[in-house]
C-alpha cells in the first residue's frame, strides 16, 4: 500500500506544525488533529493511509485512540506510529498491544521517522 495521506495527532500545534512540514516537503498529503476523539472521527472520514499519533494528549489520550482505531471496522487496518515523549520500553510494549505498528520517541529524528514510513509503505 502506497502512503500518501498522514494525519498528524498531537495536542501541540509546534508538533503539529514541525511534523506537517517536515511530511509535505517529502510530498505527502497531511492533515491534522488536536486530540484523540478528533483522530477517530477524522479517521473514519479522511481515511489516511498512515497515523502519526501522539500520547500524552487531554481528553482520549494517543493509546486509548489507537485502541479505538485498530479495533475499529472502518479504521482497523490504517496503521499508527506512536510519537510521543515517553520513552520506556514499557510504554513502546503497551503502544503495541493497543494496535500501533510502530513507536518512535520524540524529539523527532527526521531520518528514523521518514525510515519507518517507508518500511510501513
Amino acid at each position: 500500500m502506497a502512503i500518501n495521506k498522514i494525519m498528524v495527532v498531537d495536542d501541540s500545534p509546534t508538533e503539529r506544525f514541525f511534523l506537517g512540514g517536515l511530511l509535505t516537503k517529502q510530498g505527502y498529503q497531511v492533515i491534522t488533529a488536536e486530540s484523540g476523539e478528533e483522530a477517530i472521527t477524522k479517521a473514519k472520514l479522511e481515511k489516511p493511509d498512515l497515523i502519526i499519533m501522539d500520547v500524552v494528549m487531554p481528553g482520549l489520550n494517543g493509546f486509548q485512540a489507537t485502541r479505538a482505531i485498530s479495533k475499529d471496522e472502518e479504521t482497523k487496518d490504517i496503521p499508527v506510529i506512536m510519537c510521543t515523549t515517553k520513552g520506556q520500553e514499557t510504554d513502546k510494549v503497551w503502544g503495541m498491544r493497543q494496535g500501533a505498528k510502530d513507536y518512535i520517541v520524540k524529539p523527532v529524528n527526521q531520518d528514523e521517522l521518514l525510515k519507518k514510513i517507508t518500511a510501513l509503505g
